[in-house]
This record gives structure tokens, sequence and C-alpha cells, in this order.
């Protein structure tokens, strides 16, 4: 199911998953609900068709030789470029459903234990074939949380799908199917070279496999937008490319296509609210290529790991930041040690809670997301970095050596 379903302008944050114990945690956990409580967030809506609501927070090198097909398989090739009709037919037997089953429980004591039902529907591409096995990216939402994948292909044949791997973070996920009946699949393009201004077109299953491989058209309305979303790992700022092409839910993991047939983009969400059309963004083709390939290899995205629980400053209330954090009036932001994972870089390091952390390598950390964001980006498991933060109202550095993420958290 999506992690980040459609809200608006004015439906708070989910409230944060972080275990505390103590007056200090009890504290916390009244900040936490207070401020998550009146938090406002801009809607997204992910391009997914649920059967009923479903509530949720929401590289730069070419395909490298393992993405590519083997010699029985050809890639996508348009002859014609830039005429729609030839880009969709040829692209449209790489482009699958993909539902999402999960199993459900009758409280009237009917039916057999454990019948799956489903739970969403989404889109996905084929983007490789191997021997007897054939691949598909699409996002992680589509597939998280399910019991069993199934994929509807291009001849109406319904096949069972493996997770290959997954990420949270960045909404990414690879499947894997038998490759009996795969014939063609999709060939990427370098979403880097992209302007405002281009035509594009989106392939997908809106509001469901009834209107499946459906095609619109639109534009690049933007590229290196950001937009922040919330995930099931935490708070993400996601770089994405923003187009009119029209998406609705169901088209979540399907491509968007630039006029030589090439995948430039992986649909992932909107912006929902009321007065808004037109505003849809999608994963660039490079940013998913370097994700897929990590996910092929180790089945997961490694990512190093600090092994703190964070608070951001700015929701702490000043009566809590006065009394009990102590800092100088002109540090106003960073981001609070809300818990420690036992035996965590930074409990080896000496970290202790209600430390404000303010820099990672000399960098200015101002909330969460920047220290994610530096630490997902710019460092590596192993690495060692300089952690500047205030406790007691006084300043202090320690080293610590990073290790590679193993739970939820930063």
């Amino acid at each position: 199911m999506g992690y980040y379903d459609e809200f608006d302008q004015n439906e708070t944050n989910r409230t944060y998953r972080r275990k505390s114990k103590g007056t200090f945690k009890t504290v916390l956990s009244s900040i936490i609900s207070g401020v998550v409580g009146g938090a406002l967030v801009l809607g997204f809506t992910t391009y997914q068709d649920m059967n009923e609501p479903q509530q949720a927070n929401v590289r730069e090198e070419p395909a490298s030789e393992a993405l590519s097909s083997d010699s029985n398989v050809k890639t996508t090739e348009v002859s014609s470029k830039g005429n729609i009709a030839d880009i969709a037919e040829r692209l449209s037997p790489t482009i699958v459903g993909i539902t999402n089953l999960q199993q459900t429980s009758n409280p009237f004591g009917r039916g057999e234990s454990g019948d799956t039902a489903e739970a969403g529907t989404g889109t996905g591409v084929i983007f490789k074939k191997s021997g007897n096995e054939a691949f598909i990216v699409t996002n992680n939402h589509v597939i998280e949380g399910s019991q069993q994948i199934e994929v509807t292909l291009s001849n109406g044949e319904k096949v069972k799908a493996e997770i290959v791997g997954a990420d949270a973070l960045t909404d990414m996920a690879v499947l894997k199917i038998s490759a009996e009946n795969v014939t063609t699949v999709a060939s990427f393009g370098d979403s880097s070279e992209l302007r405002a201004g281009e035509n594009v077109i989106a392939i997908g299953n809106p509001l469901g496999l009834e209107f499946s491989r459906t095609v619109t058209e639109g534009i690049i309305s933007g590229t290196n937008r950001e937009i922040t979303i919330q995930t099931s790992e935490g708070e993400w700022a996601l770089s994405v490319l923003q187009t009119d092409a029209a998406i609705n839910p169901g088209n979540s993991g399907g491509p968007l296509i630039n006029m030589s047939g090439e995948v430039i983009g992986i649909n992932s969400l909107k912006i929902s609210q009321d007065g808004v059309e037109g505003l849809g963004f999608s994963i660039p083709s490079n940013d998913v290529l370097s994700i897929v390939e990590q996910l092929m290899e180790n089945g997961k995205v490694e990512r190093p790991f600090l092994g703190v629980g964070l608070i951001d400053l700015s929701e702490v209330p000043g009566y809590f930041v006065r009394d009990n954090l102590k800092l100088p009036e002109e540090v106003t932001k960073g981001v609070v040690v809300g818990n420690l994972a036992g035996g965590s870089p930074a409990d080896r390091a000496g970290l202790q809670e209600k430390d404000v952390i303010v820099a990672l390598n000399d960098n200015e950390i101002e909330n969460s997301s920047d220290l994610r964001k530096y630490l997902y980006t710019k460092t590596k498991v192993g690495d060692e970095i300089k952690v500047k933060f205030y406790r007691d109202g006084k300043e202090q550095t320690v080293t610590l050596k990073l290790t590679e993420k193993d739970v939820t958290g930063a």
C-alpha cells in the first residue's frame, strides 16, 4: 500500500515512531504529539488505486551493462522520432500492471484463514531480461506491505512476482518474474539532458487495470525539483522532474517517456488539492538507474548509520529549549537527539539524549532532513565524521566512525 496517499495542506503529519523512557522521553512524547498535531504539510497523492482510501504520509551515468538485456530480447527503439503513436505501440509490451495482495481477516469467521485480497494497484516497466528471468522497476509504495505481488502482462496474462529489492526513501523497487512471455524491454534515457518545455508522454494504469496502458501527453514543466515526503523510514527530500502530463491513481511506477521512446523518469507522486492541476512528479532516470543497480546487487541501498532518533529543534517549544536544553539564544536550528540505538556509532562516541546536533563535518544542520541528506549523500560506511553539538548549553565536538544502517532512523 502507499505510504503517502492523498491529503491536502490542512492535513497533519504523522506521529514520529520513537521509543523513549524516563522523564525526558515523557516530555519529548508530549512535544512530538503537540508538534505533529499542529504541523501543516503540502498534499501529495501517489498514483495508486486502492479499494478503500489509504492514509499515509508521502548517478549521473547512463544504463550500465548490468541493466542491459541479453541477446534474446531487444530494447525498444523508435524509428519515427516524435511519433507518439509509434512510441506508445512499441513500449506497450514493456508496461505491466502490478497488484499488491495482502492478507485479510474475516470477523464473521467465513472464508479460509490467510486469504489475500487486492490492497492496491500500480504500474511497472520491464527493463531487463536475463536468461529465464525478467526484471521490473516500480515504486516502493506500490508493493510495500504486500504478502503477494501479481503482475499483469500486456497480453493479459497474470504471473507471480518476487521482490528483488526495495528502498522506501527513494521510493524505488525491483521485481522479478518469469521471462517466458517477455520479448521486449524498455531503454532508459539521460534525464540530465532534459529541458523545461520538452514533450513527454506517460503510460500507465490509471484507476486500476481496467484502463491499462493509458497514454497521456505533456511537457517537462521543471527539472531539479525537490519535494519533501514522509516515508516509512522517515522524512526525505526527493529529487524529481515536474510534468503536466495527466497522471492519476494507478500510474505509480509507470514511465515518463521522451520523444525518442526512452524512459526518462518513473512517475511517483502529484500535488493534490483544490485548484491545483497538472503538477505531477517523476523520479529522474539517472537516479532510478543508480538505485536499481544497488537493489539488483544487494537487495537494498546501503547507507551509513549514525544511530539516533531525531527531533527538529524548530518543533520543540521555547520553554523546553530554555529550561531543559539551555541553548544560547543564537542557536535556533539543529536536531535534538531523542534516543540512541545501543552500540551505535553515536552511542559509542558518547552522544546523549537532549544533545542538540548543529553540524556534521562543519556543515550546518538545520533539521532532520538536512542531517539525513548529508549523511546519505556525502558520506559512506566506514567514514569518520565530526559531530558538533550542544549539551547543557555548551558546545562540544566528537568524532565517530559510521557503520552500515541496520535499523530505521538516521
